[in-house]
């Protein structure tokens, strides 16, 4: 390039969304190590977890995932249980700079939230929206619009929103939003586990142009890991 400039190289980033579903497997069994084991083989740098909580044994799993993949740790919690603090996380290899914690609550049902997390990659800002929606269609079309809002207002880096939006009805608005506002991507079924048939988990990237693939994951240990399979996406930076 001209007077000696070079070009930035691009960075490809490994984002994922999984709902561990409380480390309680398709077995039935509590087993965090199962959890674990798959964030390993899903070898991401970013991951939206959803269904993250403190077991009556007295393991916090967010500490526990967080001491297994030694990625900094943003905690979403959206229910207080007898054994603790129960919701959403982020798990990020890269540094977090900044956390909005934006209320998805809809009265007389169960409270539900999302986490805004700005992070810093190698230099490149990297927008990451982690949510769980509600499990009845009214109140997913009331959340939607209030992450729509919350993308809208603020200054436009690449951003990924990605979770569980528990949205099985394909021609409903919460997915005609999303998809206008994203425009359509990819969505494999990811639940049931052991033979999915529902695109619950899904992943967003805007500008859409810097998705370069996006797949599920479903290795015999994911599963019997949880009930969901998680989704990883490639998102290429600037």
């Amino acid at each position: 390039m001209g007077n000696g400039a070079k070009a930035k190289e691009s960075l490809a980033v490994t984002v994922a969304t999984y709902n561990i579903h409380d480390a309680i497997g398709c077995d039935g069994r509590f087993n965090p190590t199962r959890i674990a084991q798959v964030l390993g083989e899903l070898n991401a740098s970013v991951l939206a977890l959803q269904e993250v909580g403190s077991h009556h044994s007295g393991v916090d799993m967010l500490a526990f995932l967080r001491d297994a993949t030694g990625f900094e740790a943003v905690a979403g919690p959206t229910v207080l249980r007898a054994t603790g603090e129960y919701g959403n996380a982020v798990l990020s290899r890269y540094p977090v700079r900044e956390v909005t914690r934006i209320d998805l609550k809809v009265p007389r049902r169960e409270e539900r939230g999302a986490l805004d997390v700005l992070l810093d990659c190698d230099g490149s800002p990297l927008r990451v929206l982690a949510t769980h929606l509600g499990l009845r269609p009214a109140e997913r079309r009331e959340q939607v619009q209030r992450l729509l809002r919350a993308l809208e207002a603020e200054k436009r880096v690449t951003t990924v929103l990605m979770g569980d939006l528990n949205e099985w009805f394909l021609w409903g608005r919460p997915l005609r939003w999303l998809h206008v506002h994203f425009k359509r991507t990819p969505s494999p079924p990811t639940f049931p586990a052991r033979f999915p048939i529902f695109a619950l988990d899904r992943i967003w990237v805007e500008p859409r142009r810097l998705l370069r693939r996006l797949m599920v994951h479903a290795s015999p240990q994911a599963r019997i890991a949880s009930d969901h399979l998680p989704v990883l996406a490639q998102v290429e930076l600037r």
